[in-house]
Formats: C-alpha cells, sequence, structure tokens
C-alpha cells in the first residue's frame, strides 16, 4: 500500500517537474519588452534607442529563440554588435501566441501599440536620429552633409560648410530682452540663415513712414517635419523680435517670390522701413517651439 502510494507520489512529481520545463521552454520563445534609453540599462548592454527597447544580443541564429531567428546587425544602427530580430508576425506567433507584432521599429515580437510605429517624420524618432520616410526606419543622423538646410543631419541641426552643427547661438540683444524664451526648442520650424537680400527707397511699400524711406528686405530660410501652409498669410506661429525683446508679426508682402516652400524648406522675405540714414538693424526672428535667429542687418 505505501509503495503504491510512493509510486503514485513519484510520478505526479515526474509529470509537474516536466510541466515546469516545458513552461521554461515556452518562456525562452516569449518576448518581454524592457524599456531603455541606453545601453546600460540592458542586462543585454544593447539598447535599440530608436524604440526605447532592449535587445539580446548573439553570434548566431541558434543563439536567438524561434520567434526572433535573425541574428544580425540591427537596420539603422551605428552599432557593430549582431541582435535577435523578428522577421514576420507568424513567427511571432508560432506558438501559443496569436496577437503578437513584429515591431517595425523595434524588430521584437510585442503586443501590438507597444513600441512606437514606422516613422513617418524626424520628430518620431529619438534625439540625434533621422527617419527613412521611405522605410520608415528610425537612424543616427549624419555627421557630414552637402548643401545647406537640414540635408542629412538631425532635426535642430543644419548643414554649414559641410557639418552638421546647431544654428548659431543667439546673442544679440534682441534675444536678451526677449521674456518667451520657455516658448523655444527644437520641435518647431528651424530656422537655419537669415540674409540682408536688398535695401533700397520705396515711397510705395513704407509710404506710411515717409516718402523717401528705405524699404530693406530680410530672407529668413527655415526648414520643418510640418508641411508648410500654402501662403504666408497662414504662417502661424512665426515672430519678428525688436531690440527690446518686444514682438510683432513679420511684413511679407503677397506678391510672388517673397514665400517660397520646395519640401521641408521655406525662404521667406520680411520688410522693414527704416529711415534714409539708417545703414543697420539688429533683427531677431523664431517659430514658437523652434530656435531663436539673431542677424545683423547692414545696407
Amino acid at each position: 500500500m505505501f509503495r503504491m502510494q510512493l509510486r503514485k507520489m513519484m510520478v505526479m512529481l515526474a509529470a509537474l517537474s516536466s510541466m515546469s520545463l516545458a513552461l521554461t521552454a515556452c518562456g525562452d520563445d516569449a518576448t518581454t519588452i524592457d524599456s531603455c534609453t541606453s545601453d546600460t540599462d540592458c542586462s543585454s548592454g544593447f539598447c535599440n534607442t530608436a524604440a526605447s527597447v532592449c535587445m539580446e544580443t548573439c553570434e548566431s541564429a541558434a543563439d536567438c529563440p524561434d520567434s526572433e531567428k535573425e541574428c544580425a546587425v540591427l537596420a539603422g544602427s551605428s552599432k557593430t554588435e549582431k541582435v535577435c530580430q523578428c522577421k514576420t508576425n507568424q513567427l511571432c506567433n508560432d506558438g501559443d501566441s496569436t496577437d503578437l507584432v513584429c515591431g517595425t521599429v523595434s524588430k521584437r515580437c510585442e503586443e501590438p501599440g507597444s513600441t512606437p510605429a514606422a516613422c513617418t517624420k524626424d520628430a518620431d524618432c529619438g534625439s540625434g536620429n533621422t527617419c527613412n520616410t521611405a522605410t520608415g526606419v528610425c537612424s543616427p543622423a549624419a555627421t557630414t552633409c552637402t548643401g545647406e538646410g537640414q540635408a542629412a543631419c538631425a532635426y535642430g541641426s543644419a548643414c554649414y560648410s559641410g557639418t552638421c552643427s546647431a544654428p548659431p547661438t543667439p546673442t544679440c540683444d534682441n534675444y536678451t530682452a526677449f521674456p518667451k524664451k520657455s516658448s523655444l526648442g527644437t520641435t518647431g520650424p528651424i530656422i537655419f540663415k537669415v540674409a540682408t537680400t536688398s535695401a533700397e527707397p520705396n515711397s510705395a511699400f513704407c509710404a506710411s513712414a515717409g516718402a523717401s524711406t528705405k524699404r530693406v528686405k530680410i530672407t529668413i530660410s527655415a526648414y520643418s517635419d510640418t508641411a508648410w501652409p500654402a501662403t504666408s498669410a497662414e504662417l502661424n506661429g512665426f515672430f519678428y523680435v525688436l531690440v527690446a525683446g518686444n514682438e510683432q508679426a513679420p511684413s511679407i508682402s503677397t506678391s510672388a517670390g517673397n514665400y517660397t516652400v520646395s519640401g521641408k524648406r521655406a525662404d521667406i522675405v520680411a520688410n522693414l522701413c527704416v529711415l534714409p540714414s539708417s545703414t543697420t538693424t539688429s533683427l531677431g526672428y523664431y517659430f514658437t517651439g523652434g530656435n531663436f535667429a539673431c542677424h545683423q542687418a547692414n545696407y
């Protein structure tokens, strides 16, 4: 009797042990999304910063679970380590799961909406990254560049002499006296260049200031992830800041050539009416959420 009960107990323990092993094996294929902002946050030492998730490093596919069987360098990353990545929704649900998806950016099997979807603009990516809108993948921004404006630089930077760097730091009196510095940032339109275009007497445009008053044209060049409006009259959050720090809407003519949009870039011609004896003016311009640009207009 005692031996029979002992045998039954041994069988039950063996069954429980097998069940535990089975659960452990299933757990090997399950994906736990560990959030991170840097490699030091992850036990694996690898953070996918574009999706803010940890990833397991590997040498070959044999090191990876069946659901994330691809062992490769993460596309768009500057890191050289290979990591386990998913490839299809079907493989993510190869076991008992039915609703997991292969994250477009995370490359992890996850619940829908667990990490950011494919990017559509640079603002969807982490700091220092840009969005390849064709593939929806975030990748580290370039440090060298060609042309001007954003080029391949991170949002908030611009291309100056072949190098990606922040726009010039504002030091003019207009900025010093400006009371709304908290409204600035690197998410709104970024002004990367301000230039004095022309200065000449214009009694028609500056009639209210006197027949001999000079009209000075200032061209402000900026880029934005958000589509520019069709006309300058629809521009919102764009301001001209005087030396005293107070702001006003810039004077922009509605005639052709004073507001030109090409892709992310806009070139906006603002006007000043100054006395005939005036030869220089300190100017400040900004977009809400963007940078502050100082310009000493000499004419």
